[in-house]
Parts: structure tokens; sequence; C-alpha cells
């Protein structure tokens, strides 16, 4: 297993940026407590509301609207694993994720691609798979490999399938996914299963990890939370990542935006933890502001950087492993 130096030993861990102080930290955390509360996460999927309803929070079935009680939210939080691990098919490529280490990864996901041949912008293939796995493998600086391209020369319905296949026979490292449904999630972990060997052995080192995106402002659309509720009842990572856009789909201001951003998050842990208590998930952002000019996202940008620094502090004040975006 792939460990940092100095594991263990209590060290300073380098460069860090706190964005709020202790203060505006518990301002943020209350804030969203009180949107989910009183204001409530739009969910579109029937077996979401049933699980939620379960749980104790308030469902609207006709405007599918669910409130999440404050206690709710907390109990979600203190039963999220604190470390997590994220699986390869070379055991030394595993990783740890828990505070105070740091990893580096793709990210996810082109549409379009630079031929490194030709020079052709042009779509990507399964090919173009091979080698982006390939490449990442070959990079010691960077531990996980993204689905960092999508190929059109596959069916659309089993492309996660060929893009996950692919990627785990050209690499030994962690693969993230692309799964959108509760057919995708349980086809690739029976996938996962037989590069494992055995069912045991897959649950022993899950090779396969998920991720979802909220939609903003504060909805939790099916495939969502089809693939939360199907990676929890497998016990698979599951990355919850919200992609809001100051100015756009949420508020133009830094604190305004990362509470909207924590309260979707939450949303999304609650679910998980409902499905299944203690099973590993990750805080997600890729969250940025909107070029009110173009209408476009501002991903490289400094407000991104201040949006991720903020998302991985209030990551660690919940004790549980983050997965920001970079510049």
């Amino acid at each position: 297993m792939k460990r940092n130096l100095f594991a263990g030993r209590p060290r300073s861990g380098g460069l860090s940026l706190s964005v709020f102080t202790d203060a505006e930290m518990d301002d943020i955390h209350l804030a969203s407590l009180e949107i989910l509360e009183r204001t409530g996460m739009w969910v579109e999927a029937d077996d979401a509301l049933d699980i939620f309803a379960d749980g104790g929070c308030v469902v609207d079935r006709e405007t599918r609207m669910v409130r999440i009680p404050p206690y709710l939210v907390e109990d979600a939080i203190r039963s999220c694993p604190p470390k997590s691990f994220l699986c390869g098919r070379d055991p030394e490529m595993d990783i740890v994720l828990e505070a105070g280490r740091v990893y580096v990864s793709n990210f996810d996901e082109g549409i379009m691609i630079v031929d490194t041949r030709t020079g052709e912008y042009r779509h990507p293939v399964l090919q173009d798979v091979r080698e982006a796995a390939r490449l990442v493998d070959a990079l010691s600086d960077i531990d996980t490999y993204e689905s960092a391209v999508h190929p059109t020369d596959v069916p659309e319905r089993t492309a996660s399938f060929h893009k996950w296949e692919a990627a785990i026979l050209n690499t030994g490292k962690p693969v993230g996914t692309e799964a959108t449904s509760a057919y995708d999630v349980k086809k690739l972990i029976e996938l996962a299963t037989v590069i494992s060997g055995s069912e045991d052995e897959f649950r022993r080192r899950p090779l396969i990890g998920f991720g979802v995106c909220p939609v903003s402002p504060l909805k939790l659309p099916r495939d969502a939370t089809e693939v939360i509720i199907e990676s929890a009842r497998a016990w698979c990572p599951d990355t919850i990542l919200s992609m809001a856009m100051s100015g756009g789909s949420s508020p133009v201001t830094l604190a305004g935006t990362l509470v909207l951003h924590n309260a979707e998050v939450l949303s999304g842990i609650v679910l998980s933890q409902l499905t299944e208590r203690g099973c590993p998930i990750t805080y997600g952002s890729s969250t940025t502001a909107m070029d009110l000019k173009l209408a476009a996202a501002c991903v490289g940008s400094p407000e991104l950087a201040l949006f991720s620094a903020a998302c991985a502090q209030i990551a660690r004040r919940y004790l549980i492993p983050s997965f920001v975006a970079g510049l």
C-alpha cells in the first residue's frame, strides 16, 4: 500500500490554507443545516424519498421536497468513517484517504481530444482511454486515475463499462468511474469482482469507487441517488461532489455558495448513511465561479482555488476525506 512519507508521525503537514476562522465555519455549517431543514432538497427518485422518509425526514411526495432535521445531518456526519481506501489492481498502489494525506489525480471527463499523432481535434475513442490510463500509470506524481475521456466508438448505454475495463487493465492505480444509474453500479461491481478473483477478495479490497454530483441549486436527481444508494449497499467508496457556479447556480459570494454547496453534499451524505450506516464517503467539490460575460465555468481560476481550499477545510471539520478540484 502506498503511504505518505513519515506516515503516523505528528508533523505540521507543510503549507496549509484556512479560508475561514472556526467561528465562520460554524456559521456556514449552521446555515447549511437551516437550508436542509427549512428549504430542503428536491429529490427525483421514489426509492430515495422512501429512504429519507424512513430515516425521519419530512417528505412532501407531491413537490418531492425533502426536509432533513439537523440531528439527522449531524448523526450522518458522525457515522462517516474518517479513513477510507482506494484500491487498484496493484496493492502497492492502494492509497489511504484521511486527514493529513494529500494525493493527486487527473480530472474528468474530456469530451474532445487532440490526437497526439496527427494533431487532429476530435472526439475520443476507447483507445484514447487505454492510452490515458497508461500515461497516468507511468506518472509517479499522479496517484489515481479518473475517467479522463469519454469514448464515442462504443454504445452509450455500456460506455461506463468499457471505460472502466480499459482503464483498470492499463494501470495498477485506483480507477474512478462514471456510473450514472443503479444498473451501471451493479454491473461494474460484477466486473470488478471478476477482476478481483472472488467476492471475498472484492469485499476485502474493492477495486472500484463511485462519484455523483447533485444539481445546483438543491437538487438530487435520479442518477445521483441511484449511485449513492447502490454504492452504499455494496460498501464501495463514493464521492459526493457539488459543482455549483457562484453567480450562476449559487450565490455570488464565497460564503453564500459554500453554504449551498455544503447543504447539497450533506444531503447526499445523509442518504448514504441512511442506506448503510458507516459506509465510506468522500466530501467532494468542483465548485467555482461563473464568468458573468460568457456564462461559462471559470476552471483554473483563483475563485476555484478558494472554494476548493474552503471545502477541504469543511471536510476536515467533519472528519471526512475530501476530493477537490485543483488548478
